[in-house]
């Protein structure tokens, strides 16, 4: 089968497409022909380690000090089972399926095997929303559970305030999308070529950071998602509500003040790495098919141009989602 190499890391050129050997499904796994799959900004740093000096060595002592152990990237896919292990109980073969290759990685390929009941960090699949493709499909696992992962650790009330820093990726399209559905009232933050977006995705108030700091507006919110990580929290303070939450998606390089601020204010920091489940899969798949939430696509490009997909989305920018697709023939 047909699949991206990660060779070293580096910048995109690193990535190869290579024939590699197809997976064999063990009995508690389910083999899946993958037809649409993503790259997140989170695969480009995976890729590159372009991050600050500790984070990277911890990266490096985790995943592979020179190169990465698990030479595919990629983590989200869409697409249908063709054999199940003889223990598998939720999934036969045709089932049409989303989901997540976790911390495991794997799914810029033709195939992937994947445990029907997955441990931690591991991801898992469910039922695809009958009402998508393969390639929204594909962008649901990552942005969708870990926007639904924080909000509810948030606790997100009817009459709140939250703003989203960094709203117009992967995880704050789903994030909006997600707060007016408890009836908060959402401020979405990013550059003025995503504001429209935002808005139609349901934003009440949009702000161009290039032009204005909201933490200059004089506005203070119930909740502040930091998707990406970039706000000062000195800045930051002075907009949340006494006792209110700043909720961190990215905490690398913010750890130390947010660890302060947790210590020395009112404020409710949380900042972790979210873990997925398939309950929360199957969640999203109901809101998707009640049509309460949809996804975003910014481009798609094929599986042979991989390295131009990672140039693009590491240059910033992207509307939302970047996703791969994969052509299969009868030899595949």
């Amino acid at each position: 089968m047909k699949a991206v190499i990660t060779t070293k890391y580096g910048p995109p050129e690193v990535l190869e497409i290579r024939e590699v050997e197809k997976p064999v499904p063990k009995d508690n796994e389910v083999l899946i022909k993958i037809y649409a799959t993503t790259v997140t900004a989170g695969d480009v740093e995976m890729r590159s380690l372009e991050l600050p000096f500790l984070y990277q060595l911890v990266l490096r002592l985790g995943f592979g000090f020179t190169k990465p152990r698990n030479k595919i990237p990629g983590t989200e896919l869409a697409g249908e089972i063709e054999a199940v292990g003889k223990d598998v109980k939720r999934f036969k073969e045709g089932d049409q399926v989303f989901g997540a290759a976790g911390m495991t990685f794997g799914t810029n390929a033709e195939y992937i095997s994947l445990p029907e009941q997955p441990g931690e960090m591991e991801g898992g699949v469910a039922i695809m929303p009958e009402n998508m493709n393969f390639e929204e499909a594909a962008t649901v696992p990552f942005g969708g559970r870990d926007s639904l992962h924080f909000l509810r650790l948030g606790n997100i009330q009817e009459g709140q305030k939250i703003l989203i820093n960094g709203a117009g990726g992967s995880i704050g399209t789903f994030a909006i999308q997600l707060a007016k559905l408890s009836g908060a009232e959402v401020t979405a933050v990013d550059s003025a070529p995503k504001l429209d977006m935002l808005r139609s995705l349901g934003a009440d108030h949009v702000v161009d950071y290039t032009k204005e700091d909201f933490t200059e507006s004089g506005e203070v919110y119930d909740v502040i998602f930091d998707v990406i990580g970039k706000a000062s929290f000195s800045r930051s303070e002075k907009s949340i509500k006494q006792n209110g939450t700043y909720l961190l998606a990215n905490p690398v390089a913010q750890m130390i003040p947010a660890l302060w601020t947790r210590m020395t204010s009112s404020h409710n920091v949380i900042m972790q790495t979210a873990s997925g489940t398939i309950a929360e899969l199957n969640y999203l798949r109901e809101l998707i098919e009640d049509g309460k939430l949809k996804t975003v696509i910014d481009r798609t490009f094929p599986l042979d141009q991989i390295v131009e997909a990672h140039r693009y989305v590491g240059k910033g920018g992207k509307l939302g989602n970047v996703v791969i697709t994969i052509e299969h023939n009868n030899k595949t």
